[in-house]
């Protein structure tokens, strides 16, 4: 049974066990008292009897034989009724019977009420302590309630009490994870609504000042159509910054599933450039492709690619004319390793630690091309599948991104 587990419960049985042997012993004792209160009487009384017959001179023969006589008769019977000696007759008539009657009662008494305070100093404690722990709990939970989650309940002994303790510990360990997430999604929520306002607020503004110079200028063709492509420009720009948001976003949240599966490298590095060839040729710089490419990789193709493809935009947004955006496989038993290089100026050692942040934009690449979300949506996907990736740069020698992805299950 488990209240035999409880350590208060224990000992409280413990004290139990001892009360009825030390009341086992007082009624022991107390019958060996009152044994000796009862010779005692009876000595006294045949004292006195043989007294009285003494002083009448009975003979000592007779008066030891009257004393020693066991058997019963009704002449006695009758004789003692006569005398007003019956077994209806009231104790305190009989002086003997009744001292013997109050030294009992006594007796009794003191002990009992002894015994009794035991009992109840005993059974006290034992509630006391208890009440005490529930007290602890209360106020421990109470702190649960308020959000203190710095206390613990009990749990240094055994019982079902110290069950629930534990329960309720990680019940209260389970809410103050979920309030911490909940906190973190505010969090992210709030600092995501100020991202997007602080990013299009620039945009807006353009768009909202190429409105009113075309609306001063309607008859000048060249200046509506150059105003026209600033802000188709500023459009594709909050549609990128939007659509890059919405992504990160969903990653954040554990909307994405993403659905692994082997592919070969060709076709994720495919995936990713089919669509920048076209830009590197008309900026006249080159993507290189080496290695292994007809090796498989454990990856979402569609998302891994829009990862490389985030990284090798990055490479052509700082690479100059004339230089080339290597892309390499490097195999190996587990993992596949895709390092994207570039020609570029490289990072400086105070912005490398920052290049995966949103909208982390370097005064040395302010006039680039980007908002900032490339890099970090790359982290996001690429760490999504149980991925790393990484950087190494010196300023002057480009940058190297190396994505490690696992090749199989």
């Amino acid at each position: 049974m488990s209240v035999f587990c409880d350590r208060q419960m224990k000992k409280y049985w413990y004290f139990l066990f001892c009360f009825f042997i030390l009341c086992a012993l007082f009624g022991a004792g107390m019958v060996a008292m009152q044994g000796r209160a009862a010779q005692k009487m009876m000595l006294s009384h045949d004292n006195a009897v043989v007294t009285s017959l003494m002083d009448q001179r009975i003979p000592k023969s007779v008066i030891a034989a009257a004393i020693a006589e066991t058997e019963e008769s009704r002449a006695g019977g009758d004789f003692l009724a006569s005398i007003g000696r019956t077994e209806q007759t009231a104790p305190n008539l009989f002086p003997l019977i009744a001292q013997y009657q109050e030294r009992a009662g006594i007796w009794m008494t003191a002990g009992g009420g002894f015994l009794m305070l035991i009992l109840l100093a005993g059974t006290f404690a034992v509630f006391w302590r208890r009440d005490r722990l529930y007290r602890q709990a209360e106020g421990i939970v109470s702190g649960f309630m308020k959000g203190d989650y710095s206390r613990r309940l009990p749990q240094n002994g055994e019982g079902t009490v110290y069950q629930l303790f534990a329960s309720v510990d990680r019940l209260a360990t389970m809410l103050k994870a979920k309030n911490e997430a909940e906190h973190q999604r505010k969090e992210f929520l709030k600092e995501t609504i100020s991202d997007i306002s602080h990013q299009l607020k620039t945009p807006l503004a353009a768009l909202s000042m190429y409105q009113e110079i075309l609306e001063e200028e309607p008859d000048h063709p060249d200046t509506v159509k150059a105003f026209a492509a600033k802000m188709r420009l500023s459009l594709e720009r909050m549609n990128r910054l939007i659509l890059s948001m919405l992504k990160i976003t969903r990653l954040d949240a554990g909307n994405i599933v993403f659905e692994q599966a082997s592919h070969q490298v060709s076709e994720v590095i495919m995936r990713a450039v089919s669509e920048l060839m076209t830009r590197a040729d008309s900026e006249k710089k080159k993507i290189c492709l080496e290695g292994p490419m007809e090796d498989t990789v454990f990856c979402d193709l569609e998302w891994t690619g829009e990862a490389v493809g985030n990284i090798v935009k990055n490479g052509l947004d700082h690479t100059s004319a004339g230089g080339c955006i290597r892309i390499t496989y490097e195999p190996s038993p587990c993992v596949a390793r895709i390092v994207i290089s570039d020609d570029g100026d490289g990072i400086a050692a105070e912005d490398i630690h920052h290049v995966f942040k949103r909208f982390y934009r370097s005064r040395n690449s302010l006039d680039t091309q980007g908002v900032g979300l490339g890099l970090p949506l790359a982290k996001s996907i690429i760490e999504g599948q149980g991925g790393t990736v990484s950087v190494q740069s010196e300023p002057g020698s480009g940058a190297v991104f190396t994505i490690s992805l696992l090749t199989k299950l």
